[in-house]
């Protein structure tokens, strides 16, 4: 490990002191002591800054409010977390945290009608609009997270007792947004791949409208599962649904922020997607997106009056309960955007670079991927049980092994301890970070007497 690390998040700690500073003095400038507090810092500061040169470890492990451990996973280990990939934020992000922390900031010049996505400084206003044409539908809301955008369109199209169509595979938030506002989820079966089809999927419709004398009033479906990464049938699906009239809510929690989505070419009525899983945001935050033809129902505004005051807030929007993001969390989204439209566009790069990994994977004699092969994701599900898992069952440390091989190799996020079914994500590592991945797990094979195939 780099020892620099943590002296970098010293010298960020120690510019905060800093500002801390600044901020407790008065408009007209620092007095006699906040001078003398000042040039203690800096001092401070460049000593830091000496130890950084000098590559000297840090003299203290710095620890936030005294007992919050400094996170450094993304700068001291390559990060294969299955849903921390795309959501590692962009360095512009960083700095609008740094900016934008407070909890109303982006309030600062919040004017009549009082609604977030009005506010023109910062764009807020503007990136609405940029978020709608980046998933080519007409209006989008930014949400606490890809389940609020569930949330928000189960509880505008569901009654209580109405059937919604979901994946066999489906997030369990999807689960939880239809019984929230009272349906029933219906499930489509997969085929032999793991794959919903749409001829399932009309199967599936039919067979509610017989049980029930009813359509369903939604299919909710996603584009790539979070367990497997299969591509599902999301267009043929699209196609189907909108034969029966059925609304299509496309899931695109993986999809939306690391590669391209077109929302009316697919056949969605409503897009949702998650801003810290896949759109270099901080948590929670996510996007949901609509045609017109459904504003006035899923955008609809308040139209109750207290019945003492006589209030009314008639430009406040009941499924989103007025204003959704504020703070770092929605400029962070905000600042990785530029970055995030870019990276769509380099789709296929990060497939190859997932299919190397994928590949030199199953030349480790026993190795499985379990997902549909070659990847179409880079979110991929793999069996080790014939591999790594044949030495967890006489090592001292079980399947921890494994994890500890990676750790002193610079490789955090698989699950601690599996060594039979589980999942990485490679998405934004580079050429060089992905050839020491597949290097570590071959080097690590060849310490066991795994055979590996040259």
């Amino acid at each position: 490990m780099d020892n620099r690390i943590d002296n970098v998040f010293r010298a960020l700690f120690t510019l905060e002191d800093l500002r801390e500073i600044h901020r407790n003095a008065l408009p007209t400038g620092l007095d006699a002591e906040e001078e003398e507090q000042y040039r203690q810092v800096l001092a401070r500061l460049e000593g830091i800054i000496t130890d950084i040169e000098q590559g000297r470890a840090a003299k203290e492990i710095t620890k936030i409010a005294g007992t919050i451990d400094v996170r450094t996973r993304e700068e001291n280990f390559i990060n294969i977390q299955p849903i921390q990939a795309a959501g590692r934020l962009t360095p512009e992000a960083r700095k609008a945290v740094i900016a934008y922390g407070d909890g109303y900031s982006t309030c600062d010049a919040c004017r009549k009608p009082f609604r977030l996505d009005k506010i023109s400084r910062p764009g807020i206003s503007e990136f609405h609009a940029d978020l709608a044409k980046f998933v080519n539908m007409d209006q989008a809301r930014v949400v606490p997270g890809a389940r609020r955008g569930f949330q928000a369109v189960a509880s505008t199209l569901v009654a209580k007792g109405d059937s919604v169509i979901v994946s066999a595979l489906a997030h369990y938030t999807e689960f939880l947004s239809v019984e929230n506002a009272g349906g029933v989820v219906k499930e489509v079966p997969l085929d032999n791949s793991n794959i919903v089809t749409a001829d399932a999927t009309a199967q599936k419709i039919e067979e509610v409208i017989r049980e029930t004398g009813r359509s369903p009033v939604l299919v909710m479906m996603d584009h790539f599962d979070y367990q497997f990464a299969n591509e599902h049938d999301i267009s043929g699906i699209g196609k189907v649904a909108h034969q029966y009239d059925i609304p299509l809510l496309y899931n695109g929690a993986y999809t939306v922020g690391v590669m391209p989505v077109d929302g009316k070419k697919i056949g969605a009525d409503f897009v949702v997607g998650s801003g810290h899983k896949s759109m270099a945001s901080v948590a929670p935050s996510g996007v949901l997106a609509m045609t017109d033809e459904w504003v006035p129902s899923a955008l609809r505004t308040t139209g109750m009056v207290g019945d003492v005051t006589k209030r009314k807030f008639g430009i406040k929007e009941v499924e989103m309960l007025g204003c959704t993001l504020m703070g770092g969390t929605l400029l962070s989204m905000m600042a990785s955007f530029p970055t995030v439209k870019a990276r769509t566009l380099r789709w296929d790069d990060e497939l190859k670079r997932s299919n190397y990994f994928v590949d030199r994977l199953l030349k480790i004699s026993g190795s499985k991927v379990l997902s549909e092969y070659p990847r179409k994701h880079t979110l991929t599900k793999v069996d080790t049980t014939m591999s790594f898992d044949t030495v967890a069952k006489t090592h001292k440390r079980r399947g921890f092994y494994f994890s500890d091989e990676l750790s002193s190799r610079g490789i955090t996020g698989e699950f601690a301890g599996a060594t039979r079914t589980w999942k990485l994500n490679t998405y934004g590592l580079n050429g060089r970070q992905i050839r020491y991945l597949a290097d570590a797990f071959t080097e690590i094979a060849q310490k066991y007497e795994i055979p590996v195939q040259k």
